[in-house]
């Protein structure tokens, strides 16, 4: 039966449901008719599902309840809320079977005419796919999660600092910034490992940090080598802070891209540049002074070993003797002329 509640405008519906179980349920509307057709139909619903074995119908927002709930120690949970609220207003009233690819499409364009770049809209559809493909295929409330298109994304360059470059940014930084900077480039942690650094993750004695695995992004411990820069750098900083390493003025420093670090950076006359890239800095001196690509990826603590290999290309060492080999092209007076095919043939005759 229908009947309205004190202080609500909407009616609510109340019945039996076929397993005994009292259903009292706002039906969301004003209109007396609606409100009887929404009982009607939630009512044979119920009776399917009860009686028929029949999956329950659910919504986009029971599956984003149940994803946070499943997902509240994931690092990057603020910016999956983020991308839910944006997408909340086109599929925030949908059951999950109404979520169509034609809806998705929407999304996808409806973000990139604000002008962002194809990599956020992505970073933003990845979250969507994810809710969708648990509720298919971990949670069964759905037969099947519909195609999430993810747009193509150029390929960013490696964006690294020279020494020179590097002593010029740190002549222009604070002392807590320059020391920060200085540690980064040489273990080539990440930033929020860098700021959330403690004394007790430190070992001067045995020459090395460790990162948890809870703080790491891969999920798994780091060991961290400490040079000899960094154990100087590290006793000066003794003292200034009981718990954590880097702090400014007695408080801890929470972020490394600050207003000091943007106008170090523009009096630098360096563009372009990142405080993570100089993880990449880091990494890209390791693979040009000779360190193995598994051995970097063992250091900065990569879980993929193609995240490693962004870097290869700064090294060709390797391939010196391959182009050594040239020469046995040449003849003992000089080089040969004539076609490729001429020159390997005689080659061949030496």
């Amino acid at each position: 039966m229908l009947y309205k509640r004190r202080n609500s405008k909407f009616w609510w519906c109340k019945f039996t449901a076929p397993n005994g179980k009292r259903v009292y349920l706002s039906t969301k509307t004003v209109d007396r008719q609606l409100a009887q057709e929404f009982e009607d139909k939630y009512r044979a619903s119920l009776w399917r599902i009860i009686q028929l074995g029949e999956k329950p119908r659910r919504t986009w927002k029971e599956a984003v309840v149940r994803w946070f709930r499943e997902n509240q120690d994931k690092k990057t949970i603020n910016d999956d809320i983020a991308h839910i609220k944006w997408v909340d207003p086109f599929i925030g009233g949908c059951f999950l079977d109404e979520v169509s690819r034609d809806k998705l499409d929407d999304i996808t364009d409806a973000k990139l005419k604000t002008g962002v770049k194809p990599a956020t809209v992505n970073r933003m559809m990845e979250v969507v796919r994810a809710i969708l493909n648990r509720a298919s295929r971990e949670w069964d409330w759905i037969d099947k999660a519909p195609y999430v298109r993810m747009l193509k994304e150029p390929k960013r360059r490696i964006r690294w600092l020279t020494s020179e470059e590097v002593q010029r940014l740190l002549s222009f930084l604070p002392s807590h910034l320059e020391a920060m900077v200085r540690f980064s480039l040489a273990t080539g942690l990440r930033e929020s490992n860098v700021t959330g650094l403690e004394w007790s993750q430190v070992d001067l004695t045995r020459r090395v940090a460790w990162i948890h695995a809870d703080q790491a992004k891969a999920g798994r411990s780091i060991g961290v080598p400490l040079n000899n820069e960094v154990i100087v750098l590290l006793r000066e900083l003794q003292g200034n802070h009981s718990m954590f390493v880097f702090s400014y003025k007695g408080k801890p420093v929470k972020k490394g891209n600050t207003k000091a670090w943007r106008d170090a950076l523009l009096k630098a006359g360096i563009e372009d540049f990142r405080w993570h890239d100089l993880r990449h800095t880091w990494a890209s001196w390791h693979i040009q002074n000779g360190t193995p690509i598994h051995i970097l990826q063992e250091l900065g603590g990569w879980s993929d070993i193609r995240m490693v290999q962004r870097y290869a290309h700064l090294s060709s060492e390797h391939l010196t003797p391959y182009a050594d080999s040239l020469c046995s092209l040449k003849s003992v007076g000089g080089t040969f002329s004539g076609t490729p095919n001429d020159r390997y043939k005689k080659a061949a005759n030496h």
